[in-house]
């Protein structure tokens, strides 16, 4: 059982490193260490785009899946378009997550809207199924206007 619940676990995982990698430390056997970046969307806030790097480690639990990745991480979010508000946005709502083990500890990045200064608010970090870490990283994004091009004819 365990074996089958490992196999569905290590082939199910999303890819990463999908927008780019850098290596930090050369492995004899196995993948080297390295920075991953990925990008994602806020699924209820279309114009806005994030970044979220990260450590990734190599070596042969590293290619197995079984490492526990350290909770190091940096975020970005940026308007990239007219914001609009898909649905009823929630506080400390989870816009993208990740594990980092094969099973205590997750990389979540939640949102969380400031009303008074207009401002989306990320938070990345990693948690645990017993207590998690303080290394945190945070971006914010001002709702604005976005500009209309015109088209000259």
């Amino acid at each position: 059982m365990v074996s089958v619940l490992f196999g569905w676990w290590l082939f199910s995982r999303p890819e990463r490193g999908a927008t780019g990698s850098v290596s930090t430390q050369f492995r004899w056997l196995g993948p080297n260490d390295k920075i991953v970046i990925d990008g994602f969307d806020d699924p209820k806030v279309q114009g806005v785009a994030c970044h979220i790097s990260r450590a990734q480690t190599g070596g042969m639990k590293g290619e197995l899946g079984v490492a526990e990745d350290t909770s190091d991480a940096s975020i970005a979010c940026r308007q990239v378009g007219p914001i609009k508000i898909i649905g009823e946005l929630r506080d400390g709502e989870r816009v993208f997550d990740e594990h980092r083990s094969f099973v205590f500890k997750k990389l979540q990045v939640v949102r969380f809207f400031d009303q008074e200064r207009n401002v989306l608010v990320y938070v990345a970090y990693s948690d645990r199924i017993i207590a998690g870490s303080p290394k945190n990283s945070i971006s914010t994004v001002p709702i604005m206007e976005w500009p209309m091009l015109q088209v000259s004819k």
